[in-house]
């Protein structure tokens, strides 16, 4: 366990996005004295280009620690949202609209009805739907689907305003904001005592690594640059009169997710090219025939926006939370798919690594070193 070297430590927390801005505002809300250190404006990189889908059921593979760190998040949200709006004045968007995934052939079926088996055994809530049913919930739904699932805990938030919410909320309590690239830890006997920003040294009691991609480039750091990595995403957003869908949609191939105004954002694309953050024609043909495929009335629907972003990849896709390999140092990294979703878990378990408590979720199975030593 992480121990502070004071009550009420000055924390240096690199990384200005929704977890690096969470984590701030809880350990503030502490008492403790917090500076953000962000290279360019906070969430402008993977935060501000994802597309706030809170989907553990969904996303999961099987049950396990990660599926409860997800559901444990999950859980937090309606009174996370309540919390920043009071502490902000913006509202997060956040939509409890539950999750539909399709299928479009007999294979893809069976998964899904292998999944709802076993989340039912975990005892939560999904629903195997015929055709009819799901056109029933969602009329726009594509009329070769042969089968789907309802997972009606999974909803969304607009991570857009998440991270302008959760900065602004973050400085009302206290935490400082600073602009600068970090150029590496400093330090002294065994220990992490602070940063060099720009070449200049800033000294804390404990440092937070929550850059995202950029963690394993940090100098000084525990993380090669191939422990964590950029997946990139590209993404589109399509404009329509009215909303032509009420939840978020799932294929084989992609998602829709509708905002409350009328907008649609579908995605991804997952690209390992290193910190390549061009939009591709093959990118978005292929993000567009995946929405023209679920939702055929957005045919007509103009293309509003469109645009990359890095997800902080790692082999396993599992974060990296705990304490580091030196006193003085926490990371919360690696979060892949999932970082607007485990923002609030992130923030509280982080804050607590700091202040010298006992975390309230086993950090074992994130730890840094569980990836093999990788040749140079």
């Amino acid at each position: 366990m992480t121990t502070p070297v004071s009550s009420k430590p000055e924390v240096l927390v690199i990384g200005g996005g929704v977890m690096g801005c969470g984590i701030a505002l809880r350990l503030a809300q502490a008492g403790a004295g917090v500076t953000v250190l962000e290279r360019a404006i906070p969430g402008a990189e993977a935060s501000s280009a994802a597309a706030g889908i809170l989907a553990p059921q969904k996303e999961a593979t099987g049950p396990g620690p990660f599926l409860e760190l997800c559901l444990r998040s999950r859980g937090l949200y309606p009174d996370f949202a309540r919390e920043l709006e009071e502490l902000s004045g913006v509202s997060i968007g956040y939509r409890p609209c539950g999750v539909l995934q399709v299928a479009f052939d007999a294979d893809e079926a069976l998964r899904l009805k292998s999944t709802v088996a076993w989340q039912h055994d975990s005892g939560l809530r999904a629903e195997l739907l015929t055709p009819s049913d799901a056109r029933a919930l969602e009329p726009g739904l594509a009329p070769d689907v042969v089968a789907a699932v309802s997972f009606p805990d999974d909803h969304q938030v607009d991570n857009r305003l998440l991270v302008r919410a959760l900065s602004m909320a973050a400085a009302r309590v206290g935490a400082r904001f600073r602009t600068g690239y970090v150029r590496g830890l400093r330090e002294e006997s065994g220990r992490v005592v602070g940063v060099d920003l720009d070449g200049e040294t800033l000294r804390a009691d404990m440092v937070v690594l929550a850059a995202g991609s950029w963690s394993g480039l940090v100098h000084g750091g525990p993380l090669d640059p191939r422990t964590v990595r950029p997946a990139r995403g590209q993404m589109v957003m399509l404009q329509t009169r009215l909303p032509v869908l009420q939840r978020v949609l799932f294929s084989a191939k992609g998602y829709l997710v509708p905002r409350a105004d009328g907008s649609v954002i579908a995605g991804s694309t997952m690209e390992l090219v290193g910190f390549d953050k061009q939009v591709t024609a093959e990118g978005m043909a292929r993000i567009l025939g995946m929405a023209l495929e679920l939702c055929p009335a957005l045919a007509g629907a103009p293309i509003q926006e469109f645009w990359a972003g890095f997800r902080p990849y790692t082999e396993d896709h599992l974060p990296i939370l705990g304490p580091g390999p030196l006193p003085g140092l926490v990371l919360a990294t690696g979060h892949f798919r999932n970082g607007i979703l485990l923002a609030p878990i992130t923030a509280r378990l982080v804050a607590q690594l700091v202040l010298g408590e006992r975390p309230e979720v086993e950090l074992g199975p994130f730890r840094f070193d569980r990836f093999p030593t990788l040749p140079a």
